[in-house]
């Protein structure tokens, strides 16, 4: 397994030096996201001061965005990193589609699926000099033109990655993607019942192997120097589970478990603004299905114990302040790595 780091600081002067500690320390991947920034500028700057950690988006919000103009992000991306890039996207929630970037919401799957496959015609179109003709149901390209075409480069292989909760999405990921952003809001059991198996129905479609696909995400961790220490980051894990409970999209991991009773009482306590009794509703079950605590000289190995076979990559979601120092960072990668 290899353990990733998310960027934590978005203004575009402190990135150069963050990536490259991120690097000397031995992180695989910085991965950006797309919250209250921008996903790919940081990994621009990033990628100008590195020259081994790969650099990925997890997740650039898809439809917001023509797939022509995220390949000419990402091809730009690639070259700059020289081939070091992974391009994560989601479909994200309707709520955000039409009211936050007020773009048509419609079959995020299938439509997900087009912005893919569009996206490989396109960087096909560039590097070999293919025709562009790509005639799907959302999306339709036919002209690229000399002047339009910023032509082929070295390392055009640039590995997809899709964020997916559902069986469709899942599948469709196995099927024409190169890898799955599992929700942070996850557990072993929904990986190994729900996700696994659907992943895998798409690359038995694609005729490919688990060999050629990855999966990756945030784990949430509960660490700290003491027990009180511990305590109080539990707290702010609990509530970040809370969130994203309360959130119909994610019932799958609360129905591979039994707990959808809890869903509706979650959405409705988040709907009236009440966030300390949506945390009261995380039972110490939810949280020990969900997160895994320890010290840090311990978190590494937990980790192997839960993940090993069922992630390839992942980084640490800690919705606390991040005390480990550098020496400490170090020890974590190799206890995982």
């Amino acid at each position: 397994m290899l353990l990733d780091i998310a960027l934590r600081d978005y203004d575009l002067p402190s990135v150069p030096d963050f990536a490259r500690r991120a690097e000397a320390t031995g992180y695989d991947c910085l991965w950006t996201s797309e919250t209250q920034h921008d996903p790919f500028l940081p990994l621009a700057v990033a990628a100008t001061a590195t020259s081994r950690i790969k650099l990925g988006t997890s997740i650039a919000v898809a439809f917001p965005r023509s797939p022509m103009i995220t390949a000419y992000t990402a091809w730009d991306l690639q070259k700059a990193s020289a081939g070091r890039l992974i391009l994560g996207l989601g479909s994200q929630v309707r709520a955000h589609i039409q009211r936050r970037f007020s773009v048509r919401f419609e079959s995020p799957g299938p439509k997900l699926r087009e912005v893919v496959l569009s996206l490989r015609a396109i960087w096909e179109c560039w590097q070999n000099g293919a025709p562009l003709r790509f005639n799907g149901q959302f999306y339709n390209f036919g002209l690229m033109t000399p002047f339009f075409n910023p032509g082929p480069i070295e390392h055009p292989k640039i590995p997809v990655f899709v964020a997916g909760v559902n069986r469709y999405m899942c599948r469709m990921a196995g099927e024409v993607c190169d890898g799955l952003h599992v929700h942070p809001f996850h557990t072993a059991k929904y990986l190994r019942e729900y996700v696994h198996p659907a992943v895998n129905e798409g690359l038995q479609t694609s005729g490919r192997s688990r060999a050629d696909f990855q999966y990756a995400t945030s784990v949430f961790v509960i660490t700290g120097d003491t027990e009180r220490e511990r305590s109080e980051n539990a707290e702010a894990v609990r509530q970040q589970i809370a969130f994203y409970a309360s959130t119909r999209t994610y019932a799958p991991v609360l129905e591979a478990h039994g707990w959808e009773a809890v869903g509706p009482e979650l959405h409705q306590k988040s709907l009236d603004g009440d966030w300390k009794g949506m945390a009261r509703l995380i039972t110490d079950e939810i949280m020990n299905e969900v997160a895994i605590g320890g010290t840090y000289e311990t978190i590494g190995q937990k980790l192997r114990e839960r993940y090993e076979g069922l992630l390839d990559r992942f980084s640490l979601y800690q919705p606390y302040e991040f005390n480990a120092d550098e020496f400490r960072q170090k020890d974590l990668v190799r206890q995982i790595c």
